[in-house]
């Protein structure tokens, strides 16, 4: 089976277009249905269905892209493997970040990787604690930096860095504190379902007997910069991590409230996938954040 044919099948399967597969490989489209007609005799399996200017996978083709995808993966591991061994470590890095690591901690840590190793492309993409962990489980991005340990056994979860959550609230609130069973009674903006950060929170009211369906919660934001609006707008109280607020804090325009049980200690973790072998560019990141690759 050569290789050069599995590189077009994955284009065609991602595409599902013959056409916009010989576009964005450089070739021409008969070229493109010659190389796959050519895989197909050879397996004697079908691995499209043709049905005018749609292109949909067989069962069989289904089956072959998870196989074609982890060659994929380890022809690139070979070539970065090989730059790694002589000195020229090149090529690409996938990482997710929930919210907090991902805005406020790893575009230093990505500029001061490049600096060492300048011919590395670090790419980040953000979203909550679930979905960079599902993400790393897919393969999508290979290491993750999230706001809470991971529950799946196939992750591999190791302590970062230690952050702190406490309440915050708009710099001309009448008070400097709060007592926990008057939480319910004051307006509150929550992180979306799915933030490692809120759940911690949830978690931790629990434990002093708040019940969090009984905040008097009057929006749910997205991310840290929109809660941050959102409280200097007027709109109500949050929980944000000291790593976000930091500079807010300092300047004055907005203020920490003393609240039971708070501030709040957690934990950020780097998540990588257990079983999935780790590409050198990886293991020189994780190297870097002083973690055994």
């Amino acid at each position: 089976m050569l290789l050069p044919y599995l590189d077009i099948f994955c284009k065609v399967y991602e595409l599902q277009s013959f056409s916009k597969a010989a576009a964005s490989l450089y070739l021409t489209q008969p070229t493109v249905s010659t190389h796959i007609k050519a895989l197909e005799e050879e397996l004697s399996i079908k691995l499209f269905d043709r049905l005018a200017r749609q292109v949909t996978p067989t069962k069989a083709g289904e089956l072959l892209y998870g196989y074609a995808r982890n060659i994929e993966n380890l022809k690139k591991e070979a070539k970065e493997a090989m730059e790694s061994f002589s000195g020229k470590l090149r090529g690409s890095l996938h990482i997710g970040g929930s919210t907090i690591p991902g805005e406020y901690l790893l575009p230093e840590i990505m500029s001061n990787f490049k600096k060492k190793c300048p011919q590395v492309m670090t790419i980040l993409q953000i979203a909550d604690t679930g979905r960079i962990a599902d993400r790393v489980l897919e393969g999508e991005v290979e290491v993750g930096l999230v706001g809470a340990k991971g529950d799946d056994k196939r992750l591999e979860s190791r302590r970062f860095i230690d952050d702190e959550l406490i309440f915050v609230a708009h710099r001309s609130y009448p008070h400097e504190s709060l007592s926990i069973d008057k939480l319910g009674t004051v307006p509150v903006i929550a992180r979306e379902r799915g933030s490692g950060s809120w759940a911690s929170v949830e978690k931790a009211l629990a434990a002093f007997g708040v019940n969090p369906e009984n905040l008097n919660i009057v929006a749910e934001m997205g991310s840290t910069e929109a809660l941050k609006r959102g409280i200097k707008s007027g709109m109500g109280l949050s929980v944000l991590s000291t790593i976000a607020v930091k500079d807010d804090l300092c300047s004055g325009s907005l203020k920490a409230l003393k609240v039971e049980g708070f501030p709040l200690k957690r934990s950020l973790y780097v998540i990588t996938h257990k079983k999935r072998a780790k590409s050198p560019i990886c293991k020189a990141f994780l190297d870097f954040l002083s973690l055994d690759a």
